[in-house]
């Protein structure tokens, strides 16, 4: 029984889907204005598992996750780097879709943008303004009235009367009440704008995610996620726009990850503090970023350090490093380990105490291969390899694993097996010493050699030798 953690209301919740067997999920996606960092790559595996997990258990998903295309920092860096809108977004989707393969994330069903999605936005706002809920300032521009929606705070947990004692007053005039929030922005010279009943213009970031999430899922839908710097103020004023246009509830079940933090200090570009996926996969593999998102619960703050993908990069080798050499037996069905994998899994998507239940694997495996039982080691392995391919683990080859990819002044491949080849030929000349002298300047390069019945293998660390 799948068990939710639900923002809204602070607890886990048995997931009870809408509409039996189905499931409908949207995700707040990217701003693309710039490479995404290892908090957006957080995002998108969560959130990747959480649909992987939920199709696994036999529902029919509808994964939305949408594009933030048009917005202030948009247009600044449009204009600093001299073109225009439409090229700028368009090469950080490209980067952005690249980044996600590279983690293994599958797409999603759906990828509305914001400026393909106007006439739904312009929709919802002339409903919330025939409805009273929304107003047009005498700047132009249009507002949604916080006062007039009696569950603002719900999500979030915050109170319109501890909002407002901190917000200044005469903030912008043209509110009726500085917690009131903008719909459409008036047009404003040199930027980019669409015909609306209110004059030309672009809308309010809160809205575009109101619009497109109800037009591609409905009024009310199962699941909405994102990271949880947007619990307030962005979820918190969706729902807002959402359930006073439509009369509806807007979501059920509300997930938030945690951050991503450097020195205890969340990672974000207004804050200068990050690091790209494409920096950091120029030293890491993929399933290695990939694994130290899963080695933490999503809701947990995760501390980006290089010992920490160091520790991942390990922990995946000692997984490869049992799985290397063993004829696999495809299973689905592997009792006691996949009913404690699939009860981790439904306690809140606990990827760390389903990673803890295959290392479990890994172990007898292990042991199995030293017991030379062929049989009980290729079950093991494949058992192994289904369980961690539910979350988008160790679907890769041993062997390239764990040779990895030449570092700059290392030892190529080519220069490795030439090595490798001197080494076997001392032994078969009884060269003992020399055999001795190649493996320790291999060491020295950070490459491990492993004598065994099948001949001599080698994999390039920091691995522990099994």
């Amino acid at each position: 029984m799948l068990q939710i953690y639900n923002t809204l209301n602070n607890q886990k919740e048995r997931f009870v889907p809408i509409e039996p067997g189905k499931v409908k999920m949207y995700v707040c996606g990217m701003t693309v204005y710039d490479y995404c960092h290892v908090g957006h790559a957080r995002v998108l595996v969560v959130f990747d598992v959480i649909a992987r997990y939920l199709r696994e258990s036999g529902y029919e998903l509808t994964y939305v996750r949408n594009i933030t295309d048009i917005d202030d920092k948009i247009i600044t860096r449009a204009n600093e780097s001299g073109e225009t809108i439409e090229a700028l977004t368009s090469h950080f989707i490209d980067a952005m879709r690249e980044d996600a393969a590279a983690l293994g994330v599958l797409p999603p069903d759906a990828e509305p943008c914001a400026t393909t999605s106007m006439d739904q936005i312009i929709k919802m706002i002339k409903t919330l303004i025939e409805k009273e809920y929304a107003y047009a300032g005498d700047n132009g521009d249009v507002y949604y009235d916080v006062s007039r929606f009696d569950g603002y705070g719900q999500l979030s947990g915050k109170r319109i009367e501890d909002l407002r004692a901190g917000e200044r007053v005469g903030v912008d005039s043209a509110k009726d009440d500085p917690l009131d929030f903008v719909l459409w922005k008036s047009a404003k010279l040199n930027e980019p704008s669409w015909e609306s009943p209110w004059g030309n213009g672009r809308p309010g970031w809160h809205i575009e995610c109101s619009a497109m999430a109800t037009d591609c899922l409905g009024n009310h839908f199962d699941i909405h996620g994102g990271g949880l710097d947007l619990q307030f103020p962005h979820h918190e004023n969706e729902i807002a726009q959402s359930e006073a246009a439509t009369g509806c509830q807007f979501v059920n079940y509300w997930i938030h990850n945690g951050f991503v933090q450097i020195n205890e200090e969340k990672m974000s570009k207004s804050l200068g503090n990050f690091f790209t996926l494409r920096e950091v996969l120029k030293t890491y593999a993929p399933e290695v970023i990939r694994y130290f998102i899963l080695a933490s619960h999503y809701r947990s703050p995760l501390n980006y350090a290089d010992q920490n993908l160091d520790g991942a990069k390990l922990a995946l080798a000692r997984f490869y490093t049992a799985l290397r050499s063993v004829d696999v037996t495809l299973v689905t069905d592997g009792g006691e380990y996949q009913a404690r994998f699939r009860a981790a899994m439904d306690d809140d998507f606990n990827t760390p105490e389903a990673l803890a239940v295959l290392f479990e694997m890994a172990t007898v495996l292990n042991r199995a291969k030293s017991d030379k039982d062929a049989q009980l080691a290729s079950l093991l392995a494949g058992n192994l390899r289904y369980l961690a391919g539910v979350i988008g683990l160790l679907q890769g080859d041993a062997d390239t694993f764990l040779k990895g990819h030449a570092t700059p002044g290392g030892l190529s491949d080519e220069q490795i097996e030439t090595l490798l080849q001197q080494r076997i030929d001392a032994k078969q000349a009884k060269a003992w010493g020399e055999a001795d002298r190649i493996r320790d300047e291999l060491l020295e390069q950070g490459v491990i050699v492993e004598d065994g019945a099948a001949g001599s293998r080698w994999r390039r660390g920091p691995f522990i030798a099994q």
